[in-house]
């Protein structure tokens, strides 16, 4: 699943010609995290509430 999204998520980032650092900034989290979330490298609660938030502001 992760790989997954990090394919939409790298596709939306271009569509709204956004990088991984400001998405990184409007979730909260460091652009290293953000990078962990996005190859399946960090799971759990924690992650899965940031994911949410990625998905609301890219519109996923």
């Amino acid at each position: 699943m992760s790989t997954d999204l990090g394919v939409k998520v790298r596709g939306k980032l271009f569509e709204k010609n956004m990088t991984q650092i400001q998405l990184a900034k409007l979730v909260g989290i460091s652009d290293v995290y953000l990078s962990d979330i996005l190859h399946g490298r960090k799971t759990g609660p924690k992650p899965q509430e940031h994911i949410k938030k990625i998905k609301k502001i890219l519109g996923i």
